[in-house]
């Protein structure tokens, strides 16, 4: 190490222990401007008591360094600040990596003082959030003020050292339209999400860790009306709705004597007695599956949430397993029935081969038959040749839904021939309509069990006779 690098170092250690040690000066209450010329002044004393001279370069480094090791994120400060990553993970003192464009990749000459370092950054994380990390609760999740996620864990849990992960968000939320640029899905399955959404289907999004999961969230909770009162539950809060009435709860974890917990259950219950027009949980983990479930099926119509699976029908079982544990012992087919008449589509994120995050597939719930749940899948990914977004060719029975809220949708979006192939593919089969033949039929099916009054109904399925648009007239 050079004679330069030491007297940075020793200039970096001793601007710091003046600015944390000075009586009554707290550099958050100031702005960057001022926080700055204050660093920049102790550096300078510094340099006169060292009689120790560097490169006005080398001094502006120092002066970013130590601003943001006192009142940011230290070195990883940079790394949030770049608008190309989406995640950052420090595991222990040496190894820093980055996700950008969905792919991972280190951050080479990026490391921390040692683990004391890494330390005091989660303590400046947690500690204005009432949170702690200690031996005896070596992990937590938490927020930034910008909300970004955290999550942190530290020896012995962690043997590599302190682990901090950070999920950063977009400082502008993402539209519709920017989903749609980015080919996460096509125009006419937003659209048809869209209407869902504003006619109050129960939706849940699926999908695997790093999905896109609250990403749609946030994006479907666009189309909410903005007269709407919004409740919003999350582990460690989020989301970001652009509606004036949003009411935000989080969890809270216990405290040092192991009391004070507040779970999402228990804010779920809450919320029923908030007047909510529609609750909107983060995520579903555990037992209250099971109320939002009851939510759902007692007037509370177009909740939202997220949870983790591989697929919609591994959704349909994780549900059933996180209901029963509600330590309500009910008979797993009931728990069936409440899942087959509370959720109206599931929506299964996944992530491409290229690091992209798009919707695999879009599957409706069609009620029961012989103690199964029906799914229809709507629209979903193809992969290998012709890959691209595909309609499955079958109308679903929420189409009803949608048309008793006066929400109108093409029906010739859902025709199997109205494909979407994106990057300039050729579709698998070429479109009848353009040849000025008759658009393919469609086949509309009937949910097993009314919305209204929860009585059977046998699951019918009719062929149209007409062609699509004097299918779309009778919506009308």
């Amino acid at each position: 190490m050079s004679a330069t690098e030491i007297d940075r170092q020793l200039i970096k250690g001793q601007v710091r222990s003046r600015l944390l040690s000075s009586a009554g000066l707290d550099l958050d209450q100031l702005s960057p401007p001022e926080r700055r010329l204050r660093v920049r002044g102790e550096v300078m004393a510094v340099l006169r008591e060292e009689r120790a001279i560097l490169p006005a370069s080398a001094v502006t480094d120092v002066v970013n360094q130590v601003s943001d090791e006192v009142v940011g994120l230290g070195p990883i400060e940079r790394l949030l600040k770049d608008p190309e990553v989406s995640e950052v993970m420090v595991n222990g003192a040496d190894d820093v990596y980055v996700e950008r464009k969905g792919r991972i990749e280190k951050v080479e000459g990026l490391a921390f003082e040692g683990e004391g370092q890494v330390f005091h950054l989660i303590e400046r994380i947690v500690a204005p959030l009432g949170l702690r990390v200690d031996e005896s609760m070596p992990y937590v999740d938490a927020r930034l003020a910008d909300g970004a996620r955290v999550n942190a864990i530290i020896p012995p849990l962690s043997l590599c050292g302190p682990v901090i992960t950070i999920r950063k968000f977009t400082l502008r939320p993402l539209t519709p339209a920017d989903l749609v640029g980015m080919g996460s899905l096509t125009e006419p399955m937003m659209e048809f999400l869209g209407a869902c959404v504003r006619a109050k289907a129960n939706v849940i999004v699926s999908g695997g860790t790093g999905s896109g999961k609250t990403t749609l969230l946030g994006v479907l909770s666009s189309f909410i009306p903005p007269d709407e009162r919004l409740i919003t539950i999350e582990d460690a809060a989020e989301l970001r709705l652009s509606q004036p009435h949003v009411i935000s709860l989080e969890a809270r974890p216990p405290n040092v004597e192991g009391v004070g917990e507040v779970t999402v259950r228990m804010l779920v219950r809450n919320a029923l007695r908030m007047r909510p027009d529609r609750i909107i949980v983060g995520e579903v983990r555990g037992g209250e599956a099971l109320d939002m479930l009851q939510a759902m099926n007692t007037g509370h119509e177009g909740s939202l949430s997220t949870a983790h699976a591989n697929s919609p029908r591994d959704l349909l079982s994780r549900l059933e397993t996180m209901a029963l544990m509600s330590e309500v012992d009910l008979p797993v087919m009931h728990v069936r029935e409440q899942i087959a008449g509370a959720l109206d589509l599931i929506v299964h994120m996944t992530r491409l081969a290229d690091g992209r995050r798009a919707v695999g597939r879009i599957s409706a719930l069609e009620g029961l038959r012989a103690g199964s749940i029906l799914l229809q899948d709507v629209f979903s990914w193809r992969r290998g040749p012709g890959a691209g977004f595909h309609a499955a060719g079958a109308m679903p029975s929420i189409m009803r839904l949608l048309a008793e809220r006066d929400e109108r949708i093409d029906p010739r979006i859902f025709s199997a021939l109205a494909s979407s192939v994106p990057d300039g593919a050729q579709p698998v089969v070429a479109s009848q309509a353009s040849k000025g033949q008759r658009p393919a039929r469609l086949t509309p099916r009937i949910r097993a069990a009314d919305r209204s009054n929860g009585s059977p109904r046998p699951l019918e399925t009719h062929r149209w006779p007409g062609s699509s648009r004097a299918w779309g007239s009778v919506l009308e």
